[in-house]
């Protein structure tokens, strides 16, 4: 059986961005304790038990406030720890690609911009509706970094991310 609004309402308090326990669930849970643990670096959400089914603590805040959980919930500042009801946003697995920080592996410090040696220039490639864009070829890095933005600007909208 799936969570319900109604029943996350009997089971939690929610206040700027926590979810506190309103019953003892458990004899490690006290009433007024907050909600959630992580996994460590492997899953670094707050979840939780609830009959013996996990959820993730920012899934059970939208439930609570809009009463359905959609596929994907989008922390709109990229941070997981900011569980504020609005920083989180309903979104399809693109949409969430698109607001994610830059790939770790990143050498030009810039989203969307590649370094292309045997050319020497800097080059500019969007992900939209699943195809990549490329959105030209440049000499200088500033302009690279410039086209990137309004690419993202315009392919990705609301969820665009520049850092």
């Amino acid at each position: 059986m799936s969570l319900t609004q109604e029943e996350a309402h009997r089971l939690f308090e929610y206040k700027d961005g926590v979810l506190y326990w309103k019953v003892s669930s458990a004899q490690c849970v006290e009433i007024g304790d907050t909600v959630g643990g992580t996994n460590g670096r492997k899953n670094p959400y707050l979840r939780t038990q609830i009959n013996k089914q996990r959820y993730l603590v920012h899934r059970i805040i939208f439930l609570m406030w809009y009463g359905y959980m959609p596929e994907i919930i989008d922390h709109i500042d990229g941070n997981i720890s900011n569980n504020k009801i609005d920083n989180l946003r309903p979104a399809n697995r693109c949409e969430n690609r698109h607001n994610a920080s830059k790939n770790k592996n990143n050498t030009s410090n810039c989203k969307n911009v590649f370094y292309h040696k045997n050319r020497n220039v800097w080059m500019v490639r969007v992900m939209a509706n699943k195809k990549i864009i490329h959105c030209g070829t440049f000499k200088d890095f500033e302009l690279a970094e410039l086209v990137a933005h309004e690419a993202r600007d315009l392919y990705h909208g609301q969820f665009a991310r520049h850092a």
